[in-house]
């Protein structure tokens, strides 16, 4: 028998593995296709689809951790979610700010799942920069610029789980 409480434990667990597992799926699959691209190229001449907002903290020491919450605005409407990941690279501690653009967006049940993340950036103090790179399995990708705050610095690769909030 399963408690609630057990249950909003047990649900981020099994969703962290699986975004693990298409983290490293995406890896593999980049390597061998031409349309799984993150990056600059891949939204070359498209309009974003909506933009978001997310808080996150992260701490890393060869391997990362992080979570938070964010906004999305699309078609008109705002969407909050949840944000946890575990990634590879990096050291330091830091909270980020991060703003951007979403695209390949048609429907929000797109939005939430395991996204592949690829970051780099650093951050002393209140300076900061960097930028990150996110795709889903259904293809949705974010071009976000993240301002950092804290003692970090992140080159590397995450597993992100979105959940939206109901």
């Amino acid at each position: 028998m399963t408690t609630a409480g057990s249950d909003s434990t047990v649900q981020p667990f099994y969703r962290l593995i699986a975004a693990i597992v298409t983290f490293c799926s995406l890896g593999v699959l980049s390597g061998c296709s031409s349309s799984m691209k993150i990056g600059p190229e891949a939204v070359a001449g498209l309009a974003p689809s909506g933009t978001v907002d997310m808080n996150e903290v992260q701490v890393a020491y060869i391997g990362s951790g992080g979570g938070g919450t964010g906004t999305l605005f699309y078609r008109g409407n705002t969407y909050t979610f949840q944000i946890a990941g575990l990634g590879v690279g990096g050291i330091g501690a830091s909270t980020i700010d991060a703003k951007g653009e979403v695209y390949k967006l048609n429907n929000l049940s797109q939005f939430p799942g395991a996204y592949a993340q690829g970051r780099y950036g650093f951050a002393l103090g209140s300076t900061s920069g960097g930028d990150l790179w996110m795709q889903n399995e259904s293809g949705v990708i974010m071009h976000l610029k993240a301002k950092r705050e804290g003692l970090m610095l992140s080159l590397g690769g995450d597993a992100v789980v979105i959940s939206m909030n109901r």
